[in-house]
């Protein structure tokens, strides 16, 4: 698995997530912990910019799982039913935004929320331009020193729920780090920056604009303090770049864009009346949908779709499904032949992918009409825990393919998936991608998944659903939400009872195969777990 992005709620804070460790922690053993945890808010580092907070998570040296995870943010339709709330905060140098943003965060008490900072989008300076910086006379508080093009396109991505790139500025060196970070999933973004309000594109993006409001003096001392202690200025310099550039800009391009804002916080963190009133505002605004009752109910006596394709049930097919279907199969026997099945539901998928016409030319000199991948590269994708088990009859295939990993898990309150994990592989947007799970019930799983890859850019058509065993209301689903996406199995059952597990089944898939007993939240059979 390399070249992959951690990708995580809250502007990719687990960007480095997956170096230095010695050896990967059991995804098992992890999410059996179940103690609370609690959000914890990083002191705010300067030296270099940050779009960032710390969720409800568990972590291993190479992986990131959050306790509070990501509801629906889309309807059966496979749509996003609504676009994230975006909060705007501007106000003068170290005026206090970042901790207003983490006091608004801290009190939402929402998973999945994303910090993203305007110092993440300063422009590349000029070898002339990076000599001012270093003397200090470079104006970095103008608007021309932010590439608010980029910005807008970030942030507008970011609302429509897109997974995007954020630069990372350097404020030692005055310059952009090479690596940029993954930012995905956020049902509230918190944008800060203190020329926020000052591009008219920006202000459109923006559903709550909140001016922090501090005093002069107050934000001059701050500012001084911070620039010595974590930027690595002199005090005259600080003060220097302070009167020539700092409050002239404040005056001319940041107080007079307070006209604009809804609300108005003096004394910042401090004000917890209007922090109030923030939180409020912003719980009225978030929605939350029941999507499982709503598959159970949909496309009933509806004919199956075209873009699935069932194995032909042969004597060898049915044999192997007698056996993992009968529930007194030993576990060895159940693992064997349902490797046997996964490696000929991999095959048979492998059938579809789009081909082209190559020549070659034989041993014996002759040139033989052969066919080739048309597309870039195949990449796996499996929900885990249960669809994990057909990564290695794909490997067995297709030579040096990329795996990622999702992972999602039932609300105990309301019933519904949540993802919690997610980890791709770098530009899978030009891949074809075999989603892989063991069994798909009511398809509420395999919908967040496929929503998941289309937000990171994969085309639709360049899906392909694969699992052992479908009941037909989940393959409605996936097929209603998604026309383009091709499925793949060995066998649909019809019926579903009112527990949502298919009928007549193949029992708990996960626990069958790991011999264990699954925690009763896992997304991941049709005993109750993978809908």
């Amino acid at each position: 698995m390399d070249h992959l992005d951690d990708v995580t709620c809250v502007a990719c804070t687990m960007a480095g997530n997956g170096n230095n460790g010695s050896g990967e922690d059991s995804l098992d053993s992890l999410l059996n912990q179940r103690c609370p945890l609690t959000p914890s808010l990083s002191p705010r580092k300067r030296t270099t910019s940050q779009s960032k907070t710390e969720p409800p998570l568990l972590r291993t040296n190479k992986r990131t799982i959050y306790t509070a995870g990501r509801p629906p943010w889309y309807n059966v339709t496979g749509t996003t039913f609504k676009e994230a709330f975006v909060i705007g905060l501007c106000g003068g140098s170290a005026s206090g935004k970042t901790t207003v943003a983490n006091k608004i965060i801290e009190a939402l008490d929402v998973p999945w929320v994303v910090l993203l900072s305007m110092d993440s989008f300063y422009k590349v300076l000029s070898k002339e331009e990076q000599e001012l910086a270093a003397r200090n006379e470079y104006n970095f508080d103008h608007p021309d020193a932010f590439d608010f093009e980029l910005l807008v396109i970030v942030l507008r991505k970011l609302k429509k729920g897109k997974s995007v790139k954020v630069p990372v500025y350097d404020f030692t060196t005055h310059s952009r780090r090479k690596e940029w970070k993954t930012v995905y999933g956020a049902n509230v973004v918190i944008f800060e920056g203190i020329l926020a309000f000052a591009n008219k594109e920006l202000l459109k993006l923006l559903d709550m604009k909140v001016f922090v409001d501090t005093d002069s003096d107050i934000r001059l001392v701050r500012r001084l303090k911070r620039d010595i202690s974590e930027r690595g200025r002199d005090i005259a310099g600080v003060i220097k770049q302070y009167n020539k550039f700092v409050k002239p800009s404040f005056e001319q391009y940041i107080e007079p864009t307070v006209q604009v804002a809804d609300i108005v916080v003096p004394r910042g963190g401090e004000n917890f009346v209007a922090l109030d009133l923030i939180v409020q505002h912003v719980h009225s605004q978030l929605e939350k949908v029941r999507r499982r009752s709503a598959l159970a109910s949909a496309h009933q006596g509806q004919p199956l779709p075209t873009t699935l394709s069932v194995m032909e049930s042969t004597p060898q097919v049915r044999g192997m499904h007698t056996i993992i279907r009968n529930k007194d199969t030993n576990r060895d026997e159940f693992i064997f032949y349902s490797k046997r099945l996964m490696r000929l539901l991999i095959e048979h998928a492998l059938s579809f992918l789009p081909l082209k016409p190559v020549l070659v030319e034989t041993p014996q000199g002759t040139i033989y009409e052969g066919r080739r991948l048309s597309g870039k590269r195949i990449t796996g994708v499996s929900i885990l825990r249960a669809g994990e088990t057909m990564e290695q009859a794909l490997m067995a295939v297709c030579k040096d393919i990329r795996l990622g990993k999702i992972l999602i898990q039932t609300n105990h309150d309301t019933g519904e998936p949540e993802l919690h994990y997610l980890r791709l592989p770098k530009d899978i947007s030009e891949d074809y991608v075999i989603l892989m799970d063991s069994t798909v019930s009511t398809g509420a799983a395999a919908l967040m998944a496929v929503r998941v890859l289309l937000d990171h850019d994969v085309q639709e058509d360049k899906i392909f659903l694969l699992s052992l065993l479908m009941a037909e209301m989940g393959v409605h689903s996936v097929a209603y939400a998604f026309p383009k996406v091709r499925i793949i199995t060995t066998a649909v059952d019809k019926k579903v009872n009112d527990e949502f597990h298919i009928i007549p089944g193949i029992g708990n898939f996960g626990d069958r195969y790991f011999g264990t007993d699954a925690p009763s939240d896992w997304y991941e059979s049709d005993e109750g777990m993978d809908y």
